[in-house]
């Protein structure tokens, strides 16, 4: 378009000297005063003029023609840039998208990670939290250091290794003097005493147990063992005095039937 309009505006003189010169010739002409000579003048003046023009407008042509072509290639350039960015953003966009990907992958392992953390570290306070324990129908609060001790002291009773019970249960409520497991803990330490027939540190458990506990479940096996205590040291009257205590207040109990046997052995 920039072209026709140049084009234009370069030839519209080139027309306008044409018909000046066709005019005046035609003028000339028929008036007769113009010889020959002259009018080959006025054709070649024409001539040079027209190509004057002709020349001149293709400088014209050939200069806006370069000059677009700048322009077009700048253009082009241009567009060439702005693909440029266009690419960098998307590869920029595209890089902080796996970025922003890659920090909700670390979040979720760092919060899984504190997660096992914190899990971890409840299970360890667990471990020194004190726990319900119900032991001779007896129910209580127990450290976990308390109870792992009185299992480990039970443990050796049950294997047979009465002298190292012995000595497990006396260190265990020499360091737990307010223990649930008391009760229970004198009654085992009296028959691994008895088993090791010290039947006077035996007989001390089994009535420390008793004095203690009076309504404890074990308290009339307690007594049969009080009772076999005291005929294995020939304190027959005494035996005999326990075991009638033990069939008075615990009627009905297996430890009372063997205590009425024990009884029909004496007569």
């Amino acid at each position: 378009m920039r072209s026709s309009s140049i084009s234009g505006v370069i030839w519209q003189p080139l027309r306008l000297t044409l018909s000046v010169a066709i005019l005046a010739y035609a003028t000339h002409a028929s008036a007769g005063i113009f010889a020959d000579d002259e009018a080959r003048r006025a054709i070649l003046d024409v001539r040079q003029k027209v190509e004057e023009l002709r020349v001149d407008s293709d400088r014209k042509l050939t200069e806006e023609v370069r000059r677009s072509t700048e322009d077009v290639a700048q253009m082009r350039r241009a567009l060439v840039d702005l693909q440029s960015q266009l690419d960098a953003s998307r590869a920029e966009i595209a890089k902080m998208r796996g970025q922003g990907e890659q920090l909700a992958r670390d979040l979720a392992d760092v919060q899984r990670r504190y997660k096992d953390v914190v899990q971890a570290m409840d299970e360890r306070l667990r471990k020194f939290e004190p726990a319900r324990v119900t032991v001779d129908g007896q129910e209580f609060m127990a450290e976990n250091g308390e109870q792992r001790d009185y299992d480990a002291a039970l443990a050796l009773f049950r294997k047979g290794d009465f002298g190292a019970a012995q000595v497990s249960l006396v260190d265990f409520l020499n360091r737990y003097p307010t223990t649930g497991y008391r009760a229970t803990s004198l009654f085992w330490l009296g028959n691994a005493q008895y088993a090791t027939k010290d039947y006077k540190d035996a007989l001390a458990s089994f009535r420390a147990l008793v004095n203690m506990a009076p309504n404890h479940i074990r308290v009339p096996e307690t007594m049969l063992a009080i009772a076999n205590c005291q005929l294995e040291m020939k304190e027959v009257k005494s035996a005999r005095r326990t075991l009638e205590e033990l069939i008075g207040n615990h009627p009905g109990t297996e430890a009372a039937a063997a205590a009425k046997d024990r009884l029909g052995r004496f007569k």
